[in-house]
């Protein structure tokens, strides 16, 4: 028998369309999902969540988007008030970017990840790339920026 810290308390995964309009819906699931868990709409914890989810699931759609495949989000409530969020889409030839330059337009939405989540990063898979974000549901939530964060653009999968 496993132990309650290494089983999901909770878990949705959804496929949906690689489209702006399914980026929406994620976003919208996500908040519908947070508060059948006890997060209400316009709780710290929704709101986070729904940023975040919003926020991979337009790069999945804008730069993993692969004619004819889904993307997928995956919503996972573990131990410890953790949810853990992850986005996969079919494109793995394409590396994230965190984009620092004032000058350049978009890019910026890792950044809020990366300021909003506990930790983050990215894990290959067989078609494509999974990533994840584990979000504080309890407790301060993320909200500063923080100095170099240890290898999310080279992924580390857990």
């Amino acid at each position: 028998m496993e132990s309650a810290r290494d089983t999901p308390l909770g878990e949705l995964t959804l496929r949906l369309s690689a489209t702006p309009r399914g980026a929406r819906l994620a976003r919208r699931l996500t908040g519908h999902q947070l508060t059948a868990w006890g997060h209400p709409h316009g709780s710290d914890a929704n709101h986070t969540a729904q940023q975040v989810v919003a926020e991979l699931a337009a790069n999945a759609v804008t730069h993993g988007r692969v004619a004819g495949r889904d993307f997928e989000l995956r919503l996972r409530l573990l131990p410890e008030d953790t949810l853990r969020v992850e986005v996969s889409d079919a494109r793995a030839d394409r590396q994230l970017r965190i984009v620092t330059n004032p000058e350049e337009e978009g890019g910026r939405g890792l950044i809020l990840v990366w300021v909003l989540a506990r930790t983050w990063g990215v894990a290959e898979r067989d078609v494509g790339k999974t990533v994840w974000a584990e979000l504080p549901l309890k407790g301060p939530l993320r909200g500063t920026l923080r100095g170099p964060h240890p290898g999310p653009l080279h992924g580390r999968a857990t």
